[in-house]
């Protein structure tokens, strides 16, 4: 038997079926920081239109997890896609690097500030440990193949940036924003220190639930208001209902709603007790009370002011209104302590109560307390509870699971303390309303974020931006100190302290001499040393980083982080830039969701089903992380584990091998010598072509709507489908077997490299590694990176309608899917080998009979049969049914021989004499030139 083997044009290419990128990846890394690929992009898109995506920075403390990922990834792909699309977007990435988690961190390993270490030196420490934690995860932010200025990001601990901080502090102070009071706020007894509403979040806490009585010190007074006839020795009391007993040494006031019925009810023992209408007979049932009797009936407003005797400290205090008052639990009589909640802070400010606090930072009763001097809260609740069933005060304790706020960074439970301490008022200036107003006016992505943070600046409180710690950039202000008013040239003070800190740190302003800049003023004002809120520091990136200091537009075009930052970075950053400038720092705001197992489960280390970052990337590949992200609807739940990384991992090898079938049939093409034009190509190349270029307008529109999911559906399918199950199968023949330089290969060359060369900057923004990897196999002159590249334009040329038209193109696919599956039953029978032994038989009606007519003898190829042929179905015998109802196909074994260099069965092998084991069409093939008039 004669090798026809050398005479065939058989794949080949550089581009490996392995992929081997958990390898492979780190090597390119070092040749793109080798070549300064982002500086070359940057270089590549001088003077463009600029598009702005400004990172939230995350926090310096600890590896980057799966969210993180998720997070960097989505912003990396927005960021090469509209770098193909022509903008000039570049990304500066950043760090959050103050805060109490940096602070106790060095505490566990060196001690507390001012007792083992000095202050100075303990702020040392803080910033090395910051350092160190940004070097790690910047490491493995660029092994996710992000690429951006990690050379130069920013990072809120650097001097000059914490500078820009204090000047942001400054700008919003001159526009009257900032101001100081002795107000109840979150307080974490183990930051030992105020919280932002961000660093709030609510969890299931189980609670002591106490019914109390707040005797009636007025009787008469109540009788009369009532209309219940009650002798001048009656017993009576009001009923508060609170989940929090520890408060009530702090209780100035009991509030109800001036609207609703209250009734005063005989109940016996307990003598006579007043409740809201609508919840005292609960209440009672609460108390194991029955056979109680209404003797009296009122609203709330008529008992305004009436006395009551606190249950066991040696006062009075009044019955106050408050429309805060609900029937939904309780008594409808809320105990009120205005220096340990909002709600009873507004109300007792209108009363003029006092805001009493008698806890210390740490949590424990102060010793001038009575009766609970020195006990902390939440112990002292059991020792209020017996103190008032010592007094006759206790109608019911017994234990409620309820929400209660936490610390974010803990997960313990917070509690409401009055301090004095730093706000950007809400209401003074109108700052609330007029960033409503600007919510209006930006892009939320999904739409339900424009919900999301509706609900979160809904009636949200002045923003608490004070701390007092150690490690964060000061409140650089000075107060007068007997009226706390701050120094009458503030704004010019703040710039002399953001000069010293630009040169040493923020350490310049706490060991800063305040004669330094006061002279004689010095001894009247006071130096405040509290910290900004950490959310002030990330706030305010929009004026650290946008702008002129790094020629960055403002406001940036996108902010896009996780759903949790509608109470958080989105909205310091709207309020900070809407106290600053009056606008949002965002023109547009994407969310994303958080990554949970294939369960639905939270990630967590206890439950065993973390995916760390780092083992997928070493033991798949970052191009497998970054192929999940995209093909994950990224705007609820993401769902992630093992098993669903081993299937992205099979879709990412259709993918490469795609990639790798039309790289290997390129091989010898140059596309300057040996490109058709349109009118020379095949039809069957012309369709693919059209077919390409209307994908890649799908591509870019979802692109542009940042639909990642369906970028890979339409890749995967494409892939898989048209490419995959039907081109790329039917060219094979004449890629293959035909003469190198003929019209049949060309043509199929020309097809495969304006589709590689788009496909190639399709996957580019999602697998950066593979993009790459292709785009050094591909034929042609090529200069830079794909990264600097635009979207492949040369489709236009082949937008013109063929012979057969792009809707007959696809009943051709029907019909060979049809033809396939008769076949394949066929195989599995045993009554047929390949099926390259069929001859097939296609019986139509009329229209479908003129469609696959204009294949002619290309109808054999693209159904990748020996012999195939088209009757109408009137007349022909009989064929088995399709689900196609104007088609049924008849088969048969295909007559002569098998061609030992093609494998068709033809009747013609054997009859040239030079070559008796091939067919004609191959002899001419191997023989020299001949004129090519295959339709496809």
């Amino acid at each position: 038997m004669t090798d026809y083997k050398h005479t065939l044009n058989l794949p080949k290419t550089d581009f490996p079926m392995k992929a081997n990128l958990a390898t492979r990846e780190p090597e390119t890394l070092h040749r793109w920081e080798a070549q300064d690929l982002y500086g070359e992009i940057r270089r590549a898109r001088a003077g463009a239109e600029k598009f702005i995506l400004h990172d939230g920075p995350p926090y310096a403390n600890g590896d980057i997890h799966i969210g993180h990922a998720v997070n960097k990834i989505l912003k990396d792909i927005i960021i090469k896609s509209k770098t193909l699309d022509g903008f000039d977007a570049p990304y500066v990435p950043g760090w959050d690097c103050h805060g109490l988690p940096i602070e106790h961190a060095v505490e566990k390993k060196h001690g507390k500030a001012g007792r083992k270490l000095g202050v100075h030196e303990f702020r040392d420490k803080c910033r090395a440990f910051a350092s160190a934690q940004v070097e790690t995860q910047r490491r493995d932010f660029r092994r996710l193949g992000v690429l951006g200025a990690w050379d130069t990001p920013y990072l809120t601990m650097d001097f000059a940036f914490e500078a820009d901080i204090i000047r942001a502090l400054g700008r919003i102070y001159e526009r009257g924003h900032v101001v100081q009071g002795f107000k109840p706020v979150h307080w974490c007894l183990d930051c030992a220190s105020a919280l932002a509403e961000a660093e709030v979040e609510y969890a299931d806490h189980t609670s002591p639930s106490i019914d109390v009585k707040f005797p009636v010190a007025d009787v008469a007074k109540l009788a009369a208001l009532t209309g219940a006839g009650l002798a001048t020795d009656a017993r009576a009391a009001v009923v508060i209902w609170t989940t929090t007993p520890w408060t009530l040494p702090a209780n100035q006031a009991v509030c109800l709603h001036p609207e609703l019925d209250y009734v005063l009810v005989r109940t016996g023992a307990d003598g006579y007790l007043l409740l809201a209408e609508a919840l005292y007979e609960r209440a009672l049932a609460r108390a194991g009370l029955g056979d109680c009797e209404v003797v009296g009936r009122c609203k709330g407003a008529a008992l305004e002011h009436l006395p009551l005797q606190h249950p066991f400290d040696d006062r009075e205090v009044p019955v106050i209104l408050g429309t805060h008052v609900t029937t939904e639990a309780g008594t409808g009589c809320v105990h009120t302590a205005p220096g340990h909640g909002l709600d009873d802070f507004q109300v007792g400010k209108r009363y003029g109560l006092e805001v009493a606090n008698p806890v210390d930072g740490n949590g424990v009763f102060r010793e001038d307390t009575p009766l609970f001097a020195g006990q902390h809260v939440f112990r002292a609740n059991d020792a209020v509870i017996e103190v008032l069933r010592e007094r006759g005060n206790l109608l019911q304790a017994s234990r409620l699971e309820h929400s209660y706020p936490h610390c974010w960074r803990h997960k313990t439970p917070v509690i409401f303390r009055a301090t004095p301490q730093w706000f950007i008022s809400m209401s003074e200036k109108g700052l609330l309303a007029a960033a409503k107003e600007e919510i209006e006016k930006v892009a939320w992505m999904p739409g339900w974020g424009k919900a999301r943070i509706d609900a979160m600046t809904s009636g949200r409180p002045d923003w608490c931006i004070s701390r007092q710690r150690y490690w964060g950039v000061p409140i650089a202000l000075f107060v007068d100190r007997e009226t706390g008013v701050p120094h009458p040239r503030t704004g010019e003070l703040i710039e002399q302290v953001a000069e010293r800190v630009a040169a040493a740190g923020i350490d310049a302003w706490f060991e800063l001499d305040a004669a330094e800049l006061l002279g004689d003023e010095a001894g009247r004002y006071e130096k405040i040393t509290d910290t900004l809120d950490v959310w002030f520091d990330s706030g305010v990136t929009h004026f650290c980083v946008l702008g002129e200091k790094r020629g960055l537009p403002f406001p940036a075009d996108l902010y896009l982080e996780g759903s949790d930052q509608h109470r958080g970075w989105f909205q310091s950053s709207l309020l900070s830039s809407v106290a600053m400038y009056g606008v949002a720092p965002y023109r547009g705001v994407l969310t994303h969701g958080f990554t949970v197992d294939a369960e639905g489960r939270k990630m967590s280390k206890s439950l065993g089903n973390v995916v760390a970052p780092q083992k997928v990337m070493n033991a798949l590949g970052a191009d497998i992380l970054r192929l999940w992200v995209a093909a994950t609807d990224y705007r609820g739940e993401m769902s992630v584990s093992d098993e669903i990384l081993k299937r992205t991992a099979d879709s990412y090898r259709r993918i490469r091998n795609t990639a790798r079938f039309m790289l290997a049939n390129l091989d010898g093409f140059e596309p300057a010598r040996d490109a058709l034009a349109a009118d020379d190509l095949l039809e069957l190349d012309r369709w693919l072509l059209q077919r390409a270029g209307n994908l890649q307008q799908e591509i870019l529109t979802a692109y542009t709507q940042y639909q990642f999911h369906v970028i890979y559906q339409k890749l995967h399918n494409f892939c898989v489908l048209e490419l995959g199950g039907f081109y790329l199968d039917i060219i094979k023949d004449r890629q293959y077997t035909m003469r190198a330089d003929s019209r049949g290969r060309r043509s199929a060359q020309t097809a495969l490299y304006h589709v590689a060369e788009a496909f190639v900057r399709w996957i580019a923004p999602i697998l950066s590694f593979t993009a790459d990897e292709i785009w050094q196999c591909l034929p042609g002159e090529r200069s830079g990176s794909v990264f600097a590249a635009h979207w492949h334009d040369g489709f236009a040329a082949f937008s013109a309608a063929g012979r057969i038209s792009p809707g007959e193109w696809q009943q051709v696919i029907q019909v060979r899917g049809e033809v396939n599956r008769i076949l394949e039953s066929l195989r599995a029978d045993g009554r047929l080998g390949a099926a390259l032994q069929a001859d097939v038989e296609l019986q139509c009606d009329g229209a479908l009979a003129g469609v696959l007519g204009k294949l002619g003898d290309e109808l054999r190829f693209v159904l990748i049969t020996s012999a195939a042929r088209v009757v109408l179905l009137e007349g022909a015998a009989e064929g088995v049914e399709t689900a196609l109802p104007a088609l049924r196909v008849r088969v048969q074994t295909a007559g002569g021989e098998k061609c030992v260099r093609c494998w068709h069965y033809r009747e013609d092998v054997g009859s040239d004499a030079a070559h008796p084991e091939i067919c004609g069409r191959c002899v001419s093939n191997v023989a020299g030139p001949g004129e090519d008039r295959r339709v496809a």
